[in-house]
Order: structure tokens, then C-alpha cells, then sequence
């Protein structure tokens, strides 16, 4: 059972069509809260991210990054670095048309922005979608 003052919130967010409306303001939140789940149950099931949870990751980025451009920062309050989403390296190597092994070799390499969490190797999503813009950075 919602408690009554979270349950008219959570309603203020249901659309008639059952999906969920999320503020801007709390894009960035939300997307670190499921990129922290997602990063813990890839590592212990070694499996992809599926295309549309990707998607949405990039939606939140995207609504996040928005919001903080839009509402600026109170005074004093630390910035907060963008929110990167990372991919598996399965998810990487389909988009790029080559094998998981050799997307392994260029993050290890520093040719591909990524990270070794436990067993496997997540990558920068951005890295991907536009390399040229990646390698600058």
C-alpha cells in the first residue's frame, strides 16, 4: 500500500494510456538509478542491454541534460558532470559490425572510451553513436 502523498504523485505521473510521464528535473536521478541496476545485473548476467532500454537511457540523458541547461544552478550547488550511458560490449560490437573481442582490444587500447567492471567491459554509448566526436573529447 503507497502512502496517500506519494500516491497522488505517482497518479499525477500515469497517463490514461498506463505510461509514465517523468519530470525533467528528475531525469538525471531516475537515469543514474537505472544505470547502476543495469551496470550490477550485466556484470552478474553478462547479457546486452536491449536496444529499447538503450533508447530510454539515451531519452533520459538527453531530458536530463535539458533541464540542467534550462533551470541552471542554485547558488552554490556543485555541477553535476553529464550522465554517460554505457553499453555492453555485444551491443557495441552489433553497432559497429565487428566482434566483441576486437571492441575489448580497442578499450583496453584507449581507442574506445570504456571501463572493466568485474569480468566485462561496458563502453561509452556516445563512442558509438557519433566516434568522431569521442575522440575529440
Amino acid at each position: 500500500m503507497m502512502r496517500p502523498d506519494v500516491g497522488e504523485a505517482a497518479r499525477r505521473l500515469l497517463r490514461p494510456d498506463g505510461s509514465v510521464t517523468i519530470p525533467p528535473a528528475l531525469a538525471g536521478p531516475v537515469l543514474r538509478v537505472l544505470l547502476r541496476d543495469v551496470g550490477a545485473r550485466l556484470q552478474s548476467d553478462q547479457a546486452a542491454v536491449p536496444l529499447p532500454v538503450s533508447s530510454l537511457f539515451w531519452a533520459l540523458a538527453a531530458a536530463a541534460e535539458r533541464a540542467e541547461a534550462e533551470a541552471g544552478s542554485a547558488c552554490g550547488t556543485p555541477a553535476v558532470p553529464p550522465v554517460s550511458v554505457e553499453i555492453s560490449t555485444a551491443e557495441a560490437a552489433r553497432e559497429l559490425g565487428c566482434s566483441e573481442g576486437y571492441v575489448r582490444r580497442l578499450a583496453r587500447a584507449g581507442r574506445l572510451r570504456g571501463r572493466k567492471v568485474g569480468p566485462i567491459w561496458l563502453v561509452a554509448g556516445a563512442a558509438i553513436v557519433a566516434p568522431e566526436t569521442e575522440r575529440a573529447a
